[in-house]
């Protein structure tokens, strides 16, 4: 489970539908307060930053529609409380560049 902190420009069609598929998953997981992955670093580094969740998500959808994928599943814009913008990580910027170049994806890192 990641949302990655790189640009949704740069994501191969791998990692921009998956982090959007695994982005649903963290944002119904903190709006309806559902248990599973409730506690994984992922998850919890969002608590309290939906409008930075949400954000990111419109971001993909721009991204995805730009690539001419069709976009079904909005989120609830009224759910989207907290900070705007996500300064905490997982691992750095640096790091998250490190990690997707080592998967020899088509990601532009």
């Amino acid at each position: 489970m990641r949302i990655w902190d790189i640009s949704v420009k740069k994501l191969c069609r791998q990692h921009l539908l998956g982090e959007h598929r695994e982005l649903h998953a963290i944002w119904s997981i903190i709006t309806q307060g559902k248990i599973g992955y409730s506690h994984h670093p992922e998850t919890l580094r969002w608590q309290g930053k939906l409008k930075a969740l949400y954000a990111r998500h419109e971001a993909l959808v721009d991204e995805m529609v730009r690539r001419g994928y069709h976009h079904a599943s909005d989120l609830d814009r009224r759910l989207a409380t907290g900070l705007r913008v996500q300064r905490s990580f997982i691992d750095t910027l640096r790091q998250q560049r490190a990690i997707v170049r080592a998967k020899k994806c088509a990601c532009r890192i």
